[in-house]
């Protein structure tokens, strides 16, 4: 049903399922393994060095034959490397986020690699189709790590109606198939999934880190950070009440730089003093699986569900 989407054609991809590019999370296995299973693995290069991101490209390149892309954080003050890296490596697809990207559009496109701005705000959807976006990614504040404002179920209508031709990808509490099926009952024309590929056998994460996300719900999912606007979606752990705490006080916002939700691998298992960066997706999370089992779960559903739907009209 999903595999002829203009999204799959533009991407050369089975499944409209694109796996999040979680910083510091996000390496060579994850995002081969999804690509293997038929959605587009995405290398998070989150506040990484250009030699870390051309290793990883290329162990990406030995595991797979499949597409692939990377998410590049326009924050990284090595933004520039890395976009040398990217060309150099001639990765086929780009998603950026955390800045401006246009002034990058045509510097990849005359390279052939296709781009796909993250944007938090309906209005952005256009600016960045009107400059030659590929493709967008409207993200909904339901998402872990760093969030918008506005719900996906709100964000990826509206965002719709603002695109003319490019595709739109929905993010932000998507996890299962019933939920992928909202996104494109909604107008999506694909996905993109973090959270629940964190909780997939091939993801590098700790166990203990993955072990917190199942056991997660929806009323120990904090938001943190929200005073140096930029923020940050977690588990509440220590961690995590420790910074509420110190937001009470008014701090100053570089008192919390970016850098330190970039992605955790909980050194030593260590789960309270770690950014566990987390989607509200996580509440309905319950089991660690392939992903090859994810993506295929995922399709079967939301195919049920859509036609269980088609069957009540």
């Amino acid at each position: 049903m999903f595999e002829n989407s203009k999204l799959c054609q533009l991407f050369n991809i089975k499944y409209p399922i694109i796996q999040g590019g979680m910083a510091g999370v996000s390496e060579s296995i994850l995002a081969a393994a999804v690509s293997n299973a038929g959605g587009l693995g995405v290398i998070g290069s989150g506040f990484a060095t250009p030699i870390w991101l051309e290793e990883e490209i290329k162990k990406t390149k030995a595991l797979t034959e499949k597409p692939f892309g990377v998410n590049l954080l326009l924050q990284n003050p090595n933004v520039t490397e890395l976009v040398e890296v990217i060309t150099k490596e001639k990765v086929p697809i780009v998603f950026t986020g955390g800045g401006n990207p246009l002034p990058l559009i045509n510097h990849f496109k005359e390279k052939g690699i296709k781009v796909v701005p993250v944007i938090p705000f309906a209005r952005l959807a256009k600016k960045v189709e009107d400059n030659g976006a590929d493709a967008v990614v409207a993200e909904g504040l339901e998402s872990g790590g760093h969030i918008g404002k506005t719900t996906t179920m709100a964000l990826v209508p509206q965002t719709k109606r603002m695109l003319q031709n490019i595709p739109l990808i929905a993010a932000g509490g998507i996890y299962d198939g019933k939920t992928a099926a909202a996104a494109l009952l909604l107008g999506a024309d694909g996905v993109q999934i973090g959270t629940r590929f964190l909780v997939s056998k091939e993801c590098q994460i700790h166990d203990n880190y993955k072990k917190a996300i199942i056991e997660a719900s929806d009323e120990n999912i904090a938001v943190v950070a929200r005073f140096t606007g930029h923020p940050v979606r977690v588990i509440e752990n220590e961690l995590a009440k420790n910074i509420l705490k110190m937001e009470e006080k008014n701090p100053f916002p570089e008192e919390i730089k970016a850098d330190r939700f970039a992605g955790s691998k909980v050194a030593a298992g260590n789960v309270d003093q770690t950014p566990l960066l987390c989607g509200l997706a996580a509440g309905g999370i319950s089991e660690i699986k392939s992903c090859q089992e994810i993506v295929e779960e995922i399709i079967t559903d939301a195919e049920k569900v859509v036609k269980e739907l088609a069957e009540k009209i």
